[in-house]
């Protein structure tokens, strides 16, 4: 594949780099995580990945208060109210950053900047020994990737001209004409399989699951997937839901297991510093530990699927 044409001046735009993953791929990975999602999962940890372009976040503990922030905002997303409360509209932020540069004590952050394939490349041959010893390599997350398809793809090819392993973290929700193109790049497709009834997904996703089933089903023909389901108090945290998604997973071709992971609050703080709402405190849940996990084992392992738990190999 090294010898396929790269278009090393394509444009994404990503929000985070994390090195040193053990969980998202095999070995040791760096993950670089894309803007833009279709879903808005009332659990999602990663909310400002959700639109496609920056978004800015408040860190209100660092705030003194001296209103530069509010005097440039031409959206007035940003507003201090007679109290010497502050509020922040995510909704009217356009991203522009115009509050970050006034803010000299960092109570703003962007989140987002667009980067061409060849500084990336640059960027993740910092870890290319790491990825030769570990057997590791580059994995794509967000947000949702498919979501830039073409950015993805040139970036993958790239990946592979240096001899990378490649991973993807998706919900598979994005027209299949744009997945195909992607997929002989991808050594593994990390797949969420959040529910199997269409009506609850789209309650709390946003979305129906229809096309991401469909897709699932193209996926699976041809590449590597691990099947990946986040368990959600009051969602899909029930024998019955479980096993339906691990029928539906023994029904595809090359899945190599299903990954079970615990709901957690991790990204709880993010809401806050984005003004958005966190819909799962509606529901009254705590974080679930691997353990509350192990009476699905047997369920999906009896559909005729490995099952693994959590973070743990």
């Amino acid at each position: 594949m090294s010898t396929v044409p790269i278009d090393y001046e394509a444009e994404g735009d990503i929000f985070n780099i994390q090195r040193f993953s053990l969980n998202d791929g095999p070995g040791i990975r760096t993950i670089v995580f894309l803007k833009g999602c279709p879903l808005s999962c009332w659990w999602c940890s990663n909310p400002e990945s959700q639109r496609r372009r920056p978004v800015v976040m408040y860190d209100a503990s660092k705030c003194v208060q001296c209103r530069r922030c509010e005097a440039v905002c031409e959206q007035k997303a940003i507003r201090f109210l007679e109290d010497g409360t502050r509020t922040f509209s995510y909704h009217n932020c356009t991203g522009s950053g115009a509050c970050v540069k006034v803010c000299e004590y960092s109570a703003l952050e962007m989140k987002g900047e667009r980067v061409t394939v060849k500084d990336l490349v640059e960027v993740l041959k910092k870890d290319r020994s790491t990825f030769r010893h570990s057997g590791g390599g580059v994995t794509l997350s967000g947000g949702d990737p498919f979501g830039q398809a073409e950015f993805a793809c040139e970036l993958f090819k790239a990946c592979k001209a240096q001899g990378w392993n490649t991973a993807i973290e998706t919900e598979g929700c994005a027209a299949t004409e744009r997945i195909l193109p992607v997929l002989p790049y991808i050594d593994t497709i990390l797949l969420d399989i959040k529910h199997m009834d269409p009506e609850k997904h789209r309650q709390y996703t946003g979305v129906s699951n229809e096309l991401i089933l469909q897709n699932a089903r193209t996926i699976a023909d041809t590449s590597n997937v691990i099947i990946r389901v986040p368990v959600i108090p009051k969602f899909n945290h029930s024998k019955e839901e479980i096993r339906d998604i691990a029928r539906f997973a023994s029904s595809l071709q090359h899945v190599q297991y299903v990954h079970l992971l615990p709901y957690h609050e991790l990204g709880v703080n993010k809401y806050k510093m984005l003004g958005m709402e966190y819909k799962m405190q509606r529901l009254s849940t705590a974080s679930l530990r691997n353990v509350d996990l192990e009476q699905y084992r047997e369920v999906v392992e009896q559909e005729g699927v490995r099952c693994r738990i959590g973070d743990a190999s």
